[in-house]
C-alpha cells in the first residue's frame, strides 16, 4: 500500500469513528477494492462477529442501517452482503 493510501485509510478510519457506525453503502464503497481478509481488517477493524466452517468465515460489520457481511475463503475476500441486521 503506498503511503497516500495508508493515510486515507488512516483518516478515513478516525472520521468515521468520530460519526458513529458508517451506513452499509458506505462500508461496501469503502471495501469494493478489497481482496484479503488482512485489508478488511485494516479498513474495518475487527468484526462485530465471526462465524467458521472450515476454511470459509462469515465476518459481519454493524452499520447505521443494519449489516455487511463479508465471505472470507482462506484468506481471500469472497463476496460482501448487506442485511438489516434483525434477527
Amino acid at each position: 500500500m503506498h503511503m497516500k493510501q495508508i493515510i486515507t485509510v488512516i483518516a478515513l478510519t478516525v472520521f468515521l469513528a468520530a460519526c458513529g457506525d458508517p451506513s452499509k453503502q458506505e462500508i461496501i464503497k469503502e471495501t469494493e477494492k478489497v481482496s484479503t481478509k488482512s485489508e478488511l481488517e485494516k479498513i474495518l477493524g475487527k468484526p462485530k462477529n465471526v462465524d467458521k466452517l472450515g476454511p470459509v468465515e462469515k465476518w459481519t460489520y454493524k452499520a447505521s442501517d443494519g449489516e455487511v457481511t463479508f465471505l472470507i475463503t482462506g484468506d481471500r475476500v469472497a463476496l460482501s452482503a448487506t442485511g438489516s441486521g434483525g434477527k
